[in-house]
């Protein structure tokens, strides 16, 4: 078999090789059911045992107050952009602020259910940035506030809490239990599990209960948040094993030492890569120092052609999955929860040596 990467996707990405083996040694029959997960009821007790587990942990590692339910739902991160606006909006204005491509994606399908106030549009700069708080301009009438909390494509990261006096909305796919967070400030946190926490198929909320009955009558019942509360998840089949294997990194997420030693390691391995980077006169960081993400470190050389070749021979040094995005070229690198610090200090151990073979190109 061969020896296993560095893998620095954004998503779908690296899961703990614990994660994988335990996955692995259950996958042809779990406990003792006689059958794998993937091929269990979803009403049976056995799944029943998993999905409560599941949403125990969840709530135990995020530290969710009793006031938000938990829900494990499907149609990933961008089903939201619609199941948020058709059951906060109601019609009525809510502010967005813009700083990447999917927070403008989620701001245009809200458009289609009341009037979008952008408190912020970063595109004019290259989504290089997060505002500070002074440049917010909210409405007065929002019935929600609504951000990204990491922008993937771009590299760039939240690193506060909007203030703001409607209820605030978060999408945290790809930055979700990298440190802690004080859901009790927050109307609803959504994640696509994919980039952080589990397989793609799985999408956590989080949301307030009181904010659940308001949508509108359009509102398909599979969408609607006060039906699946009632129905715990179960309105329809639940990604069975998804929610399975987000157990599993939940348990090895507590033995690392929870979200506070994820807060800890989030900064030392990113920290390898800007570090490189702040001491580079080759590469070119992507996004502004104050606004950079921990999870997704973006760059450039001095040419596209050296992009190519500084990715291509990463993959012959088991460095994989550093193409940057389509919308913007260059390089990214994704640190997420499961990538040891060990894969940080290779590649940037890698850069360093790209760099000095390369420096004829500055």
């Amino acid at each position: 078999m061969k020896e296993r990467v560095f893998n620095f996707a954004a998503g779908p990405s690296v899961l703990p090789l614990e994660v994988l083996e335990k996955a692995r040694d259950e996958l042809v029959s779990y406990g003792d059911s006689g059958m794998s997960v993937m091929e269990m009821t979803h009403r049976g007790k056995d799944f029943a045992g998993i999905f409560q587990k599941a949403k125990s942990l969840f709530r135990e590692v995020l530290s969710v107050p009793d006031t938000h339910e938990i829900l494990f739902l499907q149609g990933g991160a961008t089903l939201q952009f619609a199941s948020i606006p058709m059951n906060l909006l109601r019609g009525g204005t809510a502010d967005y602020a813009v700083t990447g491509v999917f927070s403008g994606k989620a701001a245009r399908e809200a458009e289609k259910y009341g009037k979008v106030n952008l408190a912020c549009d970063m595109s004019a700069s290259g989504f290089d940035r997060i505002p500070d708080q002074r440049d917010l301009e909210t409405s007065e009438d929002a019935s929600y506030f609504y951000y990204c909390a990491n922008n993937t494509i771009y590299g760039t990261e939240w690193h506060y809490v909007p203030e703001v006096s409607s209820a605030l909305v978060c999408d945290m796919s790809s930055d979700i239990l990298s440190c802690p967070v004080d859901v009790s400030r927050y109307g609803l946190i959504y994640a696509g599990a994919q980039k952080n926490i589990a397989p793609a198929g799985l999408t956590v909320v989080v949301i307030d209960r009181t904010l659940a009955g308001r949508h509108l009558d359009i509102t398909p019942e599979v969408m609607r948040y006060d039906a699946l509360i009632k129905n715990d998840s179960m309105l329809n089949t639940p990604p069975c094993w998804c929610i399975y294997m987000l157990t599993l990194e939940l348990e090895w997420l507590k033995r690392q030492g929870g979200v506070t030693a994820m807060d800890e390691l989030r900064r030392v391995r990113s920290g390898m890569i800007y570090d490189v980077l702040d001491n580079s006169g080759f590469y070119i960081s992507m996004a502004e120092p104050g606004s950079r993400s921990f999870m997704n470190v973006t760059f450039r050389t001095p040419s596209a052609e050296l992009d190519s070749r500084f990715v291509s021979e990463a993959e012959r040094e088991g460095l994989v999955n550093l193409k940057g995005h389509r919308t913007t070229g260059g390089i990214r690198a994704s640190l997420y929860n499961a990538m040891p610090p060990e894969g940080a200090a290779a590649l940037a151990d890698y850069m360093k040596r790209f760099e000095a073979q390369n420096r004829c190109f500055r």
